[in-house]
């Protein structure tokens, strides 16, 4: 009887939790939510804090934000990241921004595809090491749960749960709040969105023309909401994330990467997969040098002259001046800074 009730008042507990209120701005949809981790304004203030928490690393001084810090719209403006130890990642850290809508994970990998898979490497990865966690992460969530603020913050964040302050949701929790670093307003979105003519140049637009041509081809690839090719979200519940060889590496006269860093090659084993990275976001792009993948390619105009040429480039800097507009209340903001999708063309 007692087990009955203690239920029953669990069930309560959880079904009190407010339906969490999205700040969208005008053309983004609602993001999709695994119904195993849904969203709350409690689960979101805990993943804040929590993705500044230095005791989620072997060393006690490294936090998610180390490699994603906002003003630099969570990059870190590295050409590879660094992990705890100091040691170096293969790869550049990605943006955090719209990773709501992402398809999948990770540089080179497709079968990473929620934030709850992907944070998992870098809280436990040992080649290279990052936040260099080891076994289930248990240390760290007990030296967690002696916290008085984190005990009161998880069982706001997870009510009804016998055990609240575990690494399952220590990774839920980071992961929702994630999932509120929504940019937006940029003035492209304002073009777009609110009929705004005045929002983009005349050398905008005729960098934007571009960017949909098929002479350019910009949009074959950076498509979408997030102008990194399909998206999910509350409506859209699967699609394949975009990848690419963009020609960066040819090391053999036969288009060949680096033996060691080879993309989606590496992880598939096909020929077909060589040079395969996937497409990154757009958005805040003057804030997320250097680029690429490995992160050597320092501008865009010393990258492709034709970009130059055509001025589509200042459609690119507008891409790059949005304004970062949820973030657990607007407990971050790096200001003016992103761009968004096209109505006439958004393949999702």
């Amino acid at each position: 009887m007692l087990a009955a009730c203690l239920f029953i008042a669990a069930g309560s507990a959880a079904a009190a939790v407010p339906a969490y209120e999205w700040q969208l701005p005008p053309g983004f949809p609602r993001p999709q939510v695994p119904h195993d981790n849904p969203m709350s304004a409690a689960k979101v203030e805990l993943g804040r804090r929590l993705f500044h928490e230095t005791r989620l690393s072997s060393t006690g001084r490294y936090a998610c934000v180390s490699c994603h810090r906002p003003e630099l719209a969570f990059t870190d403006g590295r050409a590879q990241a660094l992990g705890a130890t100091g040691e170096a990642v293969k790869h550049g850290a990605m943006s955090l921004v719209n990773v709501a809508y992402n398809a999948a994970f990770t540089w080179s990998d497709s079968r990473v595809r929620s934030l709850a898979a992907q944070m998992r490497q870098p809280l436990f990865n040992e080649h290279p090491v990052e936040m260099g966690l080891t076994g289930t992460g248990q240390a760290a969530a007990l030296e967690l749960s002696g916290d008085a603020v984190y005990q009161e913050m998880f069982a706001a964040a997870f009510p009804g749960d016998a055990a609240p302050l575990s690494m399952d949701h220590i990774i839920k929790a980071i992961a929702a709040f994630e999932r509120t670093l929504i940019s937006g307003r940029s003035p492209f979105d304002r073009y777009v969105f609110d009929d705004d003519a005045a929002a983009l140049s005349d050398s905008a637009k005729r960098g934007m023309a571009l960017f949909y041509s098929a002479r350019a081809g910009c949009a074959q690839c950076h498509s979408g909401l997030n102008f990194s090719g399909p998206v999910i979200d509350e409506g859209h519940v699967a699609a394949a994330a975009s990848f690419a060889n963009t020609g960066l590496y040819d090391s053999d006269g036969r288009g060949s990467y680096p033996a060691d860093d080879r993309g989606m090659m590496d992880i598939t084993g096909r020929a077909a997969d060589m040079g395969k990275f996937r497409v990154p976001t757009l958005r805040n792009v003057a804030l997320t040098a250097p680029y690429m993948h490995d992160g050597s390619v320092a501008t865009f105009g010393r990258r492709d002259r034709s970009l130059r040429a055509w001025r589509a480039h200042d459609y690119a800097a507008r891409l790059a001046n949005s304004t970062l507009v949820t973030v657990a209340g607007g407990a971050c903001r790096f200001g003016r800074l992103s761009r968004k999708p096209h109505r006439s063309g958004i393949p999702r």
